[in-house]
């Protein structure tokens, strides 16, 4: 009877591995103790695990997230510089919470204020930014508010650009991870969110991190803090291993404690379980396509296969690959333009698509054109 139970529960197993995908093992609800979070892989943007993640709720000084998005998309357009001198406004040094105590008048750096902005979470400094960036602190809010609209952060309403509590200044994990991914893009940041430590002033004032995760877990690169009364406790941590790049974001924690070991569950869940592996893309996607009525008779191809596939852990050789071009197109042809796709699945389910491009433009022949192509030929001929 043993025997026959035995064998039953193989069989079953056999089963499900051959006809449905493999997972990677689940994490609970339990097992995550805040009460809203998400974890996130960074490159392909592929949600691992969320808890009421859309819930709409206060996050602090989660909310400079996208002060430094913005700041550092200003950087790297030229708009501002890290050596830029900024003088400090009434309305900047009036702000309460965590602060540097900025004086009216007094002048600091781009680069400190960032650095204060990260490492401590100073949100005179965080003014400052924004009126530089802006030209004030209510312009630069919406500027927040219109990329947030950009990113599909439809969860996400700000009110100022530091996370003091107020009416109406709502985000969402699922959105803050998102602004998080987009943040993360500019790896100048790192340069602050590794920070444990630094000073400013001449070495008067210390500055110390108050993401505590990068003294205890391995891989952690950032992200930001926040606590208030309305928001709870609350982070988005980022951390890199082995080429997996998570992101992981808890809000409402009671503590800190409960903030940390909740991001370190997430992360490990993710580590242990996720691995990411470059498309293996077969040759024929790279095959010349038909142009019809063009002055080239083909075009050349090529595939964007810059983002690497996320797969359970181990499966990363079971990845199946299936090229579909257009038989023909129709000139004129664009350069870039989609002439076919690379669909790559695991155990039946789609994992990731590549669109294959065209590599240069094909203008549609015409009787003029026509007419110098065959003296052109004429001439080669003679």
């Amino acid at each position: 009877m043993k025997l026959r139970k035995l064998s039953a529960c193989l069989l079953a197993a056999a089963i499900a591995v051959a006809f449905f995908p493999m997972r990677a093992q689940a994490i609970s609800n339990e097992e995550v103790k805040a009460p809203s979070a998400l974890l996130m892989e960074a490159q392909t943007g592929k949600i691992l695990y969320e808890k009421n993640s859309h819930e709409k709720r206060a996050c602090a000084s989660i909310t400079k997230v996208m002060t430094l998005l913005l700041v550092m998309e200003a950087l790297d357009s030229g708009k501002i510089g890290l050596s830029d001198k900024v003088s400090v406004s009434e309305h900047a040094a009036s702000m309460g919470g965590s602060q540097i105590w900025l004086k009216p008048g007094e002048t600091m750096t781009v680069d400190d204020l960032l650095k204060a902005t990260v490492i401590a979470s100073a949100n005179d400094c965080s003014v400052v930014l924004g009126e530089y960036v802006a030209g004030s602190e209510d312009e630069f809010v919406a500027q927040m508010n219109q990329r947030a609209k950009q990113l599909k952060m439809n969860d996400t309403t700000f009110k100022n650009c530091y996370g003091l509590d107020e009416e109406g200044h709502v985000t969402s994990a699922h959105d803050i991870a998102l602004m998080s991914r987009e943040l993360i893009r500019h790896e100048k940041i790192f340069n602050y969110t590794k920070t444990w430590m630094d000073s400013l002033r001449n070495g008067k004032t210390q500055l110390v991190n108050t993401n505590k995760l990068l003294k205890s877990y391995r891989g952690i690169t950032g992200l930001k803090t926040g606590t208030t009364s309305q928001a709870g406790s609350c982070i988005s941590a980022t951390a890199v291993r082995d080429g997996v790049s998570l992101i992981a974001v808890v809000l409402g924690c009671p503590d800190t404690k409960t903030r940390f070991s909740s991001a370190s569950t997430l992360l490990d869940y993710g580590f242990a379980n996720w691995s990411v592996t470059k498309p293996a893309i077969p040759p024929e996607a790279a095959n010349p396509v038909d142009v019809r009525n063009g002055m080239q008779s083909r075009v050349e191809t090529s595939v964007d296969s810059g983002t690497s596939i996320l797969v359970p852990k181990g499966k990363a050789g079971d990845v199946k690959y299936q090229v579909k071009m257009q038989d023909g197109i129709a000139a004129p042809v664009r350069k870039g333009q989609v002439v076919g796709k690379v669909t790559c699945s695991l155990n039946g389910e789609n994992v990731q698509e590549y669109s294959i491009r065209a590599k240069s433009s094909v203008e549609p022949i015409t009787f003029g054109s026509a007419v110098r192509l065959l003296f052109r030929q004429l001439l080669m001929a003679a």
